[in-house]
């Protein structure tokens, strides 16, 4: 009998040896979850406003103004979160690996929160700090934001702007990205680095306001490191962009 069952080959959809992606690999997963997360939440945002009942006979010259609201983008990005996670659970799967494992959602202790909080308050006044030093005191080229749908859009745009895009940007760029280049030549310090260029890259601001988002992801990366949990990163980061969002008003 134990012939017999050594002489079985091994099942043909058995699992795949566990790997981390590479470089390049790691960053043309990104690259296509970054992507997929923009087409659709484009998509599911024409879907919405193409709905007659929903428009409730709007002109197409309204639906466009609809469009270019806050709260109407700030629902496409929701609604597109699960595609994205769908896009880093195939790759993870693909490597072998398990999802939380690959990503380091490990839950920080107190004391790590603790640490990550105080350390975050160094930064922002740093970077306050160096504001003044550089370009003196910082005028926004508007007095208001404006976001449509009254208090409702104003809190969907909170929940994206605090808790969405947080979990998102983190699951990529501190746990997927992060994983794949500090295991290349890189190693933490450089994939750190430049994980923090890159995600200063995407945001669609000012030298200054990019500087100070390279600033906070070398403090991100350096939780992510240093307690291996990307959850930390996600909270600090989320309490990050609240402090902000409750800080550049006013709203209209």
């Amino acid at each position: 009998m134990s012939d017999l069952q050594n002489a079985v080959p091994p099942a043909a959809g058995s699992a795949p040896e566990p790997r981390t992606w590479d470089f390049m690999e790691t960053l043309f997963v990104a690259l296509i979850a970054y992507g997929v997360h923009i087409v659709a939440a484009q998509l599911i945002l024409t879907v919405i406003l193409s709905i007659p009942s929903a428009m409730n006979g709007l002109s197409s010259d309204q639906i466009d103004v609809l469009w270019k609201q806050q709260n109407w983008q700030s629902a496409g990005n929701v609604a597109a979160a699960p595609a994205v996670i769908a896009v880093l659970w195939i790759a993870i799967r693909k490597a072998g690996r398990g999802f939380t494992e690959y990503l380091a959602l490990n839950w920080p202790s107190p004391r790590e929160t603790m640490i990550a909080f105080g350390i975050m308050v160094v930064v922002y006044f740093f970077e306050g700090l160096l504001t003044d030093l550089l370009v003196g005191t910082y005028q926004s080229n508007t007095t208001a934001y404006a976001v449509g749908g009254g208090a409702g859009g104003l809190l969907l745009m909170l929940v994206v702007g605090c808790i969405v895009a947080p979990v998102l940007e983190e699951l990529i760029v501190r746990g997927f990205i992060f994983r794949g280049w500090s295991q290349t030549f890189l190693g933490p310090i450089g994939a750190i680095v430049l994980t923090s260029i890159l995600w200063s890259m995407v945001h669609p601001y000012d030298w200054l306001g990019r500087l100070d988002v390279f600033l906070t992801g070398l403090a991100l990366g350096y939780f992510r490191w240093r307690w291996n949990s990307t959850w930390l990163a996600v909270i600090m980061h989320s309490t990050y962009n609240t402090v902000i969002f409750f800080s550049i008003g006013p709203y209209v």
